[in-house]
């Protein structure tokens, strides 16, 4: 059995889970999450408990197993904690407006990036730090793909560091050109 998936959700107070077939959704004082499982798990609300059965021994039915479980896990976690991703705009003339569920991206292009996300989801700065956007939202998933897209814009490229970057993500630097006698020098004659 597996290790994740045999541990039971403990549903916390204030959060109602609800279990329809393959769904469940997941009321909390942050909001409202609903998704739908793999037909091959059982879910079942068990006192204050959400315990997730696998009903066979195949390979995939394992591999989903603590994946379904951390899943819920994850649902729980969002409608009472919520939570955060912070990102790091490096370089210069590089900034960031944000506006609810809308920032609007300076990256040195020709023209500034406006992106929309969800309206679950909230952008704000740092305010000590005005170059660390804090994104927060109650699923986890959903703040994944956002700061992934906010990413591709300008990813950090490995000679000066500058781009976007997931906070605290470490870049390994590149050297660049060395300057002086080196590669098509004569050496003298």
């Amino acid at each position: 059995m597996s290790r994740v998936g045999k541990q039971p959700v403990i549903i916390p107070g204030g959060v109602t889970a609800t279990v329809q077939g393959n769904s469940v959704t997941i009321k909390g004082p942050k909001g409202e999450l609903k998704k739908e499982f793999h037909p091959k798990m059982k879910i079942e609300v068990q006192d204050n408990h959400i315990v997730v059965i696998r009903e066979g021994n195949e390979k995939f039915d394992k591999a989903i197993h603590g994946l379904t479980r951390n899943l819920i896990n994850n649902m729980v976690e969002g409608v009472t904690k919520g939570y955060v991703r912070k990102m790091e705009i490096v370089g210069v003339g590089y900034k960031a407006n944000p506006n609810k569920n809308k920032i609007n991206l300076t990256l040195g292009f020709t023209h500034p990036i406006e992106f929309v996300a969800p309206n679950e989801i909230e952008f704000k700065l740092d305010p000590e730090n005005k170059n660390i956007i804090i994104i927060t939202g109650i699923d986890k998933e959903v703040i994944g793909h956002v700061a992934a897209k906010i990413r591709s814009y300008r990813k950090p490229e490995p000679y000066k560091g500058k781009g976007i970057r997931y906070f605290g993500e470490k870049i390994t630097r590149k050297a660049g050109k060395a300057a002086g006698a080196g590669a098509g020098s004569t050496g003298g004659k």
